[in-house]
């Protein structure tokens, strides 16, 4: 929505205005020794003249509102017109839905700019009604599935007004569509986190769920790395994954169907690591050996084969281990 001279036509000029006569612009300052100057448009400079003014002054009028929706239709990213506007809005108290639905309109158009969506969250704030929020933010989201901005206000008001329904089951429900559309989408399952870390929480059953939830789709993509991170981030403090009943054999099973992927190869190597921690001195060192073997193959497969271009990464992993738990290995250390 920059304007150009090229495809926004100039049209009446503020200085050529009447109502704005008694108004003398306030023209941009860059100093003596600019570089290399903006090739402002126009329209840019006019606006931005008698922006500067007004806000010098402090003006409080509808034909001050007037200018500040000039202003943020040439340029949206400009912050200090936004706060302008919203000072405006308060002293003239305009009617703050309107303004909602004018945002909505302009956030359709620029999805990705950080103040239209700051603007946004002011006026909710100032209502007190977050009721068209969640609609709101799945019509951008249709568009742009990843898109930063609208996931980060959804997160805000699910958590400021409390929008949990069912425990989060709606929220839950909508991810899952996400998902299904695009497995790919991190934004997605960082959103599936995010509602179960403030509704039921990842309790045994819940965290049992959701480790045959994320398998189902690892399987689905090996190679995709959010479900992954995901897998990772549930377990987390949690669980180890050894302890699992099935994620050590669904690992080895994924593996013998030679599925190259570096997640699957690395999330085994640091199971299997989290094993050797956990084993007690009495436990027979022949187990032990097979498991730091068969780590060793891993790191040989990933460097050489799956992950070369971390191929040094993989030849100290497994240097490492060796020293922490068969330091008496010379000839691999």
């Amino acid at each position: 929505m920059m304007s150009s001279d090229v495809d926004d036509p100039v049209g009446v000029l503020y200085r050529h205005d009447p109502e704005w006569a008694d108004v003398t612009p306030i023209k941009q300052d860059d100093g003596l020794a600019s570089v290399v100057s903006i090739a402002y448009s126009e329209k840019f400079k006019d606006v931005f003249d008698y922006f500067r003014a007004i806000m010098k002054s402090q003006e409080v009028s509808e034909r001050a509102f007037k200018l500040t929706s000039d202003a943020v239709a040439t340029c949206p990213a400009n912050y200090s017109v936004w706060q302008y506007r919203r000072k405006l809005l308060k002293d003239l108290k305009k009617n703050l839905f309107d303004e909602l639905e004018m945002i909505g309109n302009f956030i359709i158009e620029e999805p990705k700019n950080y103040q239209v969506w700051y603007h946004r969250r002011v006026l909710v704030e100032w209502l007190q009604d977050a009721t068209l929020e969640l609609s709101f933010t799945a019509e951008v989201l249709q568009d742009d599935p990843k898109n930063f901005h609208a996931w980060q206000h959804r997160q805000w008001c699910l958590n400021i007004f409390g929008l949990w329904a069912n425990k989060g089951d709606s929220e839950l429900e909508f991810v899952n569509n996400q998902i299904k559309e695009d497995v790919r989408n991190n934004s997605a399952w960082n959103q599936r986190y995010y509602v179960i870390s403030n509704t039921t929480g990842f309790s045994g059953e819940i965290l049992d769920k959701e480790i045959s939830y994320t398998w189902y789709w690892i399987t689905k993509a090996p190679n995709n790395e959010s479900s992954w991170n995901y897998l990772r981030g549930i377990l987390n403090g949690r669980r180890k994954a050894y302890l699992h009943p099935n994620l050590k054999s669904d690992c080895l099973h994924l593996i013998s169907q030679d599925l190259k992927s570096s997640h699957l190869l690395a999330f085994l190597f640091d199971l299997i690591e989290e094993e050797l921690d956990d084993l007690n001195d009495d436990i027979e060192s022949n187990y032990k050996l097979e498991l730091l073997a068969k780590a060793g193959e891993l790191c040989n497969r990933l460097s050489d084969e799956v992950d070369p271009i971390r191929i040094k990464y993989w030849k100290y992993m497994k240097r490492r281990l060796i020293r922490k738990f068969n330091p008496n290995d010379s000839q691999n250390s």
